[in-house]
C-alpha cells in the first residue's frame, strides 16, 4: 500500500497538468468574453480562412484583450507565487504580500515615481523612462520584505502575531506617506494615483507587459527553483542546516524573488489582494505541503483564478468596469476569515 505522502506528492504533479488546462481555458474565456461585441471565434474564422481581420477586431483583440489576457496570468502568478514563498519563509498560512504590508510598500514606491517622477533630471527620465514606476515599486516592496523579516523573526523563529501586527503598521505607515503624495499631487496625476487604490488590468498594455513581464518572469522562475529549500526550511532553520540547505542564501532569494515579483506586479495592476493567500492554502489542502510542484501549481492557478476575476470585473455591471480589487477582496475575504477560523490557535496573543 502506498504511503499517503507519496500519494499526495503523486497528485500535486498531476495537479500540473488540470491547472494548465484551466489555465488555457480561463485565456480562452478573457479573449471572448466582453462588452464588446467583437466575437473571437469570427476573428479565428478570419484567420482560418486566410482573411484580414476588421479594424474592429484588431483593437478589441489584439491590442485590449490580449494585452489584458497576459498581464492578468503575469500578475496573478507573481502573487500566488510569492504569497507561497511567504508562507514558506515565515512557516505559517497568514503570510501574504497584501496582508502583511508588502503590497503596500510596492504602491508607496510605485505611487513616488507617479508624484516626484516628473521632477527628475531630463536626462535621467530619458534613460529609464518606462521602468521608473517598477523600479521604486520593486525597491518598495523590498524594503517591506525586509522590516517584516527583521521585526517578526528572532533565533529562526518567527512570531504570527509579530507579523500580522508589523504588516498593519508597515502598511498604516505606507498609507500615510501615500496620503501626503496624494496632498502635494496635481490633477493630472490625481487620475492616475486613482490607478493604484483598488488595482485594474484595464490599463493593459504591450509597453507595460514589455516592462514588467521580464521582471516577473525572473522572478517568478527563481522562486520556483526554491522548492527544496522551503521544505526544508519548514522543519526549521537548524534541521535546514543540517541537510545541508544554504538557508541564508535560500532566505535572500526568497526575498529579493517576492519583492520582485510583487513590486513588478502592483507597478502594472495597482493593489490586488487575497490571491497570495487563497491560492497557495487551496492547493496545500488539494496536493500537500511539498513546495516544489506546490510553487509550479500556484503559478497556474492564480493566473487563472486572477484572469476570472477580471472577467467577472468586466460583466457583472457591463458596460461600465468594476475595479478587480473589489472582485477579489468579495471572493477572497471569506476564505481568509476561514482561514483564521481554522488556524486561530496560532494567532492568539
Amino acid at each position: 500500500m502506498r504511503a499517503p505522502s507519496r500519494d499526495r506528492s503523486l497528485l500535486a504533479r498531476r495537479a500540473h497538468l488540470w491547472l494548465a488546462l484551466f489555465l488555457a481555458a480561463s485565456c480562452v474565456a478573457s479573449l471572448a468574453i466582453g462588452a464588446s461585441g467583437t466575437s473571437l471565434w469570427s476573428a479565428l474564422g478570419r484567420l482560418i480562412a486566410g482573411e484580414p481581420l476588421t479594424q474592429m477586431e484588431r483593437v478589441v483583440l489584439w491590442d485590449i484583450r490580449l494585452p489584458r489576457m497576459v498581464l492578468g496570468v503575469l500578475v496573478g502568478a507573481a502573487l500566488a507565487v510569492s504569497g507561497t514563498v511567504l508562507q514558506g519563509l515565515f512557516r505559517n498560512p497568514l503570510a501574504d504580500p497584501g496582508i502583511v504590508g508588502i503590497t503596500a510598500g510596492a504602491s508607496l514606491g510605485a505611487i513616488s515615481a507617479i508624484v516626484f517622477g516628473a521632477s527628475l533630471p531630463l536626462a535621467l527620465r530619458s534613460s529609464i523612462g518606462m521602468y521608473l514606476i517598477p523600479l521604486l515599486a520593486c525597491l518598495g516592496s523590498w524594503v517591506s520584505v525586509l522590516l517584516l523579516y527583521s521585526v517578526s523573526t528572532r533565533n529562526g523563529r518567527t512570531s504570527v502575531a509579530t507579523m500580522l501586527l508589523a504588516g498593519i503598521a508597515l502598511a498604516a505607515l505606507a498609507g500615510a506617506l501615500v496620503g501626503v503624495m496624494i496632498y502635494v499631487a496635481d490633477d493630472q496625476q490625481l487620475r492616475d494615483l486613482t490607478f493604484w487604490q483598488l488595482g485594474s488590468l484595464g490599463g493593459a498594455t504591450w509597453t507595460k507587459i514589455a516592462t514588467a513581464g521580464p521582471i516577473i518572469g525572473v522572478a517568478v522562475i527563481g522562486a520556483v527553483t526554491l522548492g527544496a529549500s522551503l521544505n526544508g526550511i519548514a522543519l526549521g532553520e537548524a534541521t535546514a542546516l543540517h541537510l545541508g540547505i544554504p538557508v541564508q542564501r535560500a532566505k535572500n532569494l526568497a526575498i529579493l524573488a517576492v519583492a520582485a515579483a510583487t513590486g513588478a506586479a502592483v507597478a502594472v495592476s495597482g493593489g490586488i489582494g487575497f490571491v497570495g493567500i487563497v491560492v497557495p492554502h487551496l492547493l496545500r489542502l488539494a496536493t500537500g505541503p511539498d513546495h516544489k510542484p506546490l510553487l509550479v501549481n500556484a503559478a497556474l492557478l492564480g493566473g487563472g483564478l486572477l484572469i476570472w476575476a477580471d472577467v467577472l470585473s468586466r460583466v457583472v455591471i457591463a458596460p461600465a468596469e468594476l475595479p478587480i480589487g473589489i472582485v477579489t477582496a468579495i471572493l477572497g475575504a471569506p476564505v481568509f476569515l476561514w482561514i483564521l477560523l481554522r488556524r486561530r490557535g496560532l494567532v492568539d496573543l
